[in-house]
């Protein structure tokens, strides 16, 4: 079976009435988690930005505190956790200033804690990773938010 383009699938979508585009999306919301939590976000989050950066923060934040530390490979493995948690909300918001303030965000609690020399590498290794991502990012924005949020991974590193 081949699958459709998505012009092709827009085009499909503008000729059905509302009803049978809310039964496609909540049938579409069913069958996969992401689906679910992406719908929930453009319902609900899109309209306030803030509220759902604090809202991923609290959720960074718990996921930082529960961070298991009894050995090095739970300790990774839980970073791994919060990174892809992270970077799918960011893919949520499709946003470059929320994708630099998440990620700020993390970078900010990995450095503030003293890891093994095991898991310190790990993190030093995310940290440049992020950091790249943060310096890429900050390339589509305006001047003033590329120097403030320049001034912000100053700070950091």
């Amino acid at each position: 079976m081949k699958t459709s383009s998505i012009s092709e699938i827009k085009k499909a979508l503008l000729v059905l009435d509302n009803f049978q585009v809310v039964e496609l999306c909540l049938r579409l919301a069913k069958y996969k988690k992401e689906n679910k939590e992406l719908l929930n976000y453009l319902v609900f989050d899109a309209s306030d930005e803030h509220a759902f950066v604090h809202e991923v923060k609290e959720e960074i934040n718990s996921l930082y505190a529960e961070l298991p530390r009894a050995n090095a490979y739970v300790t990774k493995k839980g970073l791994r956790k919060l990174l892809r948690t992270t970077h799918k909300y960011i893919k949520y918001a499709n946003s470059k200033t929320i994708e630099l303030d998440l990620l700020l965000h993390v970078c900010h609690k990995l450095k503030s804690e003293r890891f093994s020399p095991p898991v310190l590498s790990f993190v030093n290794v995310t940290l440049e990773k992020q950091m790249t991502k943060m310096r890429k990012a900050m390339e589509g924005l305006h001047e003033d938010l590329q120097y403030d949020y320049n001034q912000e991974l100053e700070k950091l590193f």
